[in-house]
């Protein structure tokens, strides 16, 4: 038995579901203007608005209100549903209704941006639902930079600008035990334990030099002189330059290993 869980006082538990033979003539219907047809649709579609807003739980937001603006977005691709593009309506209406939600996340973040990559975005975002219309899938960023005449690079950004922040703590997956977080996905390539164990053993390496031999493999390594500026710098000839950073580094080898 499925546990009753409540949305905008409705249990989804008992969402009603249509037939495909069903849901062509309502669409049919629906698009001659029947508005019953329309309420019918929007009813035996609800079970799809949870499915898309449960991806956005757990970012603080009301589950009531995205249900809601899910609900918008199921509307929309209602109205806009073309028949005889021969797709089924639940892939065309679930970009629509999460490209709802996403609008209303960004309209509500924390995050400002300013207002003319925000209004880009938006332009980029009608274009994106008028290829989706047209194509009967997601289009791709290519796709919709070339139909708005813009770099791709521009579109990225536009978009990521307004993109909603996620916490790492997000689960991603779960298969009944512990979650899979974005954070079990991200992985740190420059502060690794290695690389931290590494840096301690430098460091301590060269403890064991005395201040003019730090200083030339600071110069040499660091700021990256040669041997003769080096020499030039500290007042000595380029071969004791050599001879001290062939010693300096033999000693911190010997101390590593």
């Amino acid at each position: 038995m499925q546990s009753k869980v409540e949305i905008c006082g409705v249990n989804t538990s008992r969402l009603k579901t249509l037939k495909q033979e069903e849901m062509t003539q309502l669409l049919a219907k629906a698009k001659a203007g029947d508005k019953e047809a329309r309420d019918r649709l929007v009813e035996g579609n609800l079970r799809l608005v949870l499915s898309v807003t449960q991806r956005f739980m757990g970012r603080g937001e009301n589950p009531d209100d995205l249900f809601q603006v899910g609900c918008i977005g199921l509307l929309k691709a209602v109205q806009n549903f073309d028949a005889t593009k021969e797709v089924r309506f639940s892939t065309y209406g679930v970009p629509m209704i999460a490209g709802e939600i996403r609008r209303y996340l960004r309209d509500n973040s924390p995050i400002r941006v300013s207002r003319s990559v925000r209004d880009l975005a938006y332009r980029i975002l009608q274009c994106k639902e008028q290829l989706l219309l047209e194509l009967g899938r997601e289009p791709t960023m290519e796709q919709v930079a070339e139909k708005m005449q813009l770099p791709l690079s521009e579109v990225v950004s536009a978009m990521d600008a307004v993109a909603v922040p996620i916490s790492l703590y997000e689960p991603v997956y779960s298969d009944g035990g512990d979650p899979l977080t974005v954070m079990d996905q991200v992985r740190d390539t420059r502060n690794t334990d290695e690389k931290w164990m590494e840096q301690i053993a430098l460091k301590e390496a060269l403890h064991h030099l005395d201040e003019r031999e730090r200083q030339i493999l600071a110069l040499r390594f660091h700021e990256g002189r040669t041997q003769m500026e080096v020499a030039k710098q500290i007042g000595i000839s380029q071969a004791q330059v050599s001879r001290l950073e062939k010693n300096a580094l033999g000693t911190i080898r010997e101390a590593i290993c």
